[in-house]
């Protein structure tokens, strides 16, 4: 069962890549190189650099899943922070950083894939020296957000990209 959903996941994200490459002409493309909208730059606490949100879907969804493109500047990244109902990272665009709290951080690149366990203090972000884009999928909303603790601090952040 858990393959079968991991499968239909993975369906959804190619089903709305391509919804998503019809509304862009190519010119859109051209512009920022990256296959999904940037779309709005967020100003939260929960994040330190400069990152952009574009959700994608239903908000008040039967599925129980949130996803939506996030894309960070170098050097960006997210809050450590926990998901009640686990989540999954599809990595689209550049190079960037997966890190569980005791855990050596992840580097990953286009293609990568990270599944994360319920409750599980991670974060993710940029290289040093990349954009990063991914595409995050929020599972089991219905069991609550995401839990923000504290920002990945920049000795923390120096360790993990080393």
């Amino acid at each position: 069962m858990k393959y079968c959903i991991k499968i239909s996941l993975l369906f959804l994200v190619i089903i709305i890549a391509g919804c998503n490459m019809e509304k862009r002409t190519n010119e859109e493309i051209s512009q920022d190189g990256f296959a999904f909208p940037k779309g709005e730059k967020i100003g939260s606490p929960n994040f330190t650099g400069i990152v952009w949100v574009q959700m994608m879907g239903a908000i008040d969804s039967t599925l129980h899943a949130r996803y939506g493109n996030v894309t960070f500047e170098p050097k960006a990244r997210t809050n450590w922070h926990s998901h009640p109902g686990g989540q999954i990272l599809f990595v689209t665009e550049g190079k960037g950083y997966y890190q569980a709290l005791g855990q050596a951080a992840r580097l990953l690149y286009k293609g990568d894939v990270v599944e994360i366990p319920r409750d599980v203090v991670h974060w993710h972000g940029a290289a040093p020296d990349s954009e990063f884009a991914h595409i995050a999928i929020s599972l089991n909303i219905n069991e609550g957000g995401a839990v923000w603790i504290e920002p990945v601090t920049d000795a923390e952040y120096a360790q993990a990209t080393k």
